[in-house]
């Protein structure tokens, strides 16, 4: 007799407590993490390119900004919506709806014969993102054992050090080599023969999954985060292009007001039904709460450096695209191999200790890089560059892979959609914090050295400045850590899920909650069968 009365069908063969996981897991992996690849090369590449485009097409300083933007409020404002989707209706059918509307947006990208439709398929395309990218940790979570999620996140950690850098790389590359004439337009066309392959092979390896228990689109919940998203990241966008006008205080001011609405009416959702967009009851885990913290500030640490570091390379020194992003490959390898190191071999031993270290790793960098600039001036060479980016990368990647799998580990199976577009939306929030703060650390400071005559050296002295600032909020990150679990948090039983009432019994083979509370081998409804995990 199971938790429910559900009686087990005696013709039906005994369940194996050892049987193997799904050997195409790994293949599985390959394909999300080829997504979430796509996404993260996707955000950046399309910087390096803007000058080409604003010349060929005659786009104006807004419709240039919109191209970069209007990708970001879409993936921001959905990023929530998209995970509890995959939640509902399925993570690996909402998986392969988002590749496929990201590689339709990236032809139409590619294919735009104005500004106005390039800004509009930016758009499209961050939505299929938010759509797509919320179910890659979902279904990492729900695919592997919890023994084998550590090094699942390690090469996570290591794609996100990865997608960093060779965004920019790959955009220099493309855009440079005027691929049949095509200019620009090859940053966009690349992820086509990328994102079919990714769909057909996604269809048959991935493993679909569901919430345990039925769940529905809470609709209101998904107006009000839309209008908190936009209500603070559009006025972020475009204050300054604006000159910080009173309207963009007073919409970020709302979007406080609209969390507060939010947050009550989720809390009465909760109670209703039980179908909440956003599964408030996750922030009292604390590792949850505590990393979401650690993830928002670590993102405007990330937002501020980025954009002042390529401004200060190509516009300050002079650089080419290509040589500035060549200079960042030192730090890419460096977030890849610490990332990897992190969590399979230091965090189980150290635990929060590592993230730490890395967050006072990644400061020592910044200072050592800042007093690099100061000292070689405007005669700077990339080698001369590469010690305090290698610092910095090796505490970045102590930081990004243990920090997930820190958010995530003690979060329960049925609301790993939703903490998943809770941690990529932080994260895009972080960075919007970031970007914001960038002028007033950075252009302040330029447009007041030019203002004294000081030239390109205006942008050195933005850039030391904004090294400044970045050091300062990693050492407050390093104090914010303490409130992570002290050890590395143990990971849920594989035989047991918590769930809203108690113990869920799950799958013997695949550890997946069954929501009738049978397992494998007990008679089940047809209408119990179709949440439960499916080959």
């Amino acid at each position: 007799m199971t938790a429910t009365g559900t009686t087990a069908d005696p013709a039906a063969p005994a369940p194996s407590p050892q049987a193997a996981p799904d050997r195409r897991r790994w293949f599985a992996l390959a394909i999300v993490m080829t997504a979430a690849f796509m996404d993260l090369v996707d955000v950046t590449i399309v910087n390096i390119a803007l000058p080409t485009i604003e010349a060929d097409e005659g786009a104006t300083t807004g419709q240039i900004q919109w191209i970069t933007a209007g990708y970001a409020l879409a993936f921001a404002a959905l990023l929530i919506t998209g995970g509890r989707l995959g939640d509902i209706f399925g993570r690996k059918r909402l998986f392969l709806l988002g590749i496929t509307g990201f590689t339709v947006a990236s032809a139409l990208c590619g294919l735009a014969a104005n500004p106005e439709m390039l800004v509009a398929a930016r758009i499209l395309q961050g939505g299929m993102a938010a759509m797509m990218v919320p179910q890659v940790l979902s279904i990492v979570h729900a695919t592997f054992p919890a023994h084998e999620r550590g090094k699942v996140f390690g090469l996570f950690g290591a794609i996100v050090g990865l997608g960093a850098v060779s965004g920019p790389l790959l955009g220099a590359l493309l855009t440079e080599w005027d691929i049949a004439g095509l200019a620009w337009r090859p940053i966009f066309l690349i992820n086509l023969p990328v994102g079919v392959v990714a769909l057909v092979l996604g269809s048959r390896v991935i493993s679909e999954s569901k919430a345990p228990r039925a769940l529905k689109l809470d609709l209101v919940g998904v107006v009000l985060v839309t209008l908190a998203m936009l209500a603070l990241v559009y006025p972020l966008t475009q204050g300054r292009e604006n000159g910080w006008p009173l309207w963009g205080f007073r919409m970020m001011a709302g979007s406080v007001v609209i969390v507060a609405v939010l947050v009550a009416y989720e809390r009465a959702k909760t109670r209703r039904d039980g179908s909440p967009l956003i599964e408030l009851s996750l922030f009292r885990v604390k590792s949850f709460a505590a990393g979401i913290a650690v993830q928002t500030v670590f993102g405007i640490t990330t937002g501020i450096f980025f954009l002042t570091w390529t401004l200060y390379m190509q516009m300050g020194l002079g650089w080419s695209a290509l040589r500035a992003g060549l200079t960042g490959v030192p730090f890419s390898i460096a977030v890849s191999v610490a990332a990897g190191v992190s969590v399979q071999k230091l965090v189980p031993r150290f635990g929060r200790k590592v993230l730490q270290a890395g967050a006072l790793t990644m400061a020592a960098g910044v200072l050592v890089y800042a007093v690099e600039a100061a000292h070689y001036g405007l005669g700077i060479a990339s080698w001369q560059m590469a010690l305090p980016l290698v610092v910095m990368g090796l505490g970045m990647g102590l930081i990004v892979a243990p920090l997930t799998d820190a958010v995530l580990s003690e979060v329960p199976r049925e609301h790993a959609g939703s903490a998943s577009g809770l941690i990529n939306t932080v994260m895009q929030m972080g960075n919007a914090l970031g970007l914001s703060l960038v002028s007033v650390v950075f252009f302040n400071v330029v447009e007041d050295r030019f203002a004294e005559g000081a030239g390109d050296k205006a942008f050195l002295d933005g850039f030391h400045h904004s090294l400044l600032w970045a050091a300062a909020i990693l050492v407050g990150i390093f104090l914010l850590m303490f409130a992570l679990p002290k050890k590395a948090p143990r990971p849920v039983p594989e035989e047991t899920v918590p769930g809203d009432a108690g113990t869920v019994p799950v799958d013997a083979g695949t550890g997946t909650p069954r929501p009738d509370g049978s397992r494998t081998g007990e008679s089940r409804t047809d209408e119990s069968r179709t949440d439960e995990l499916v080959g």
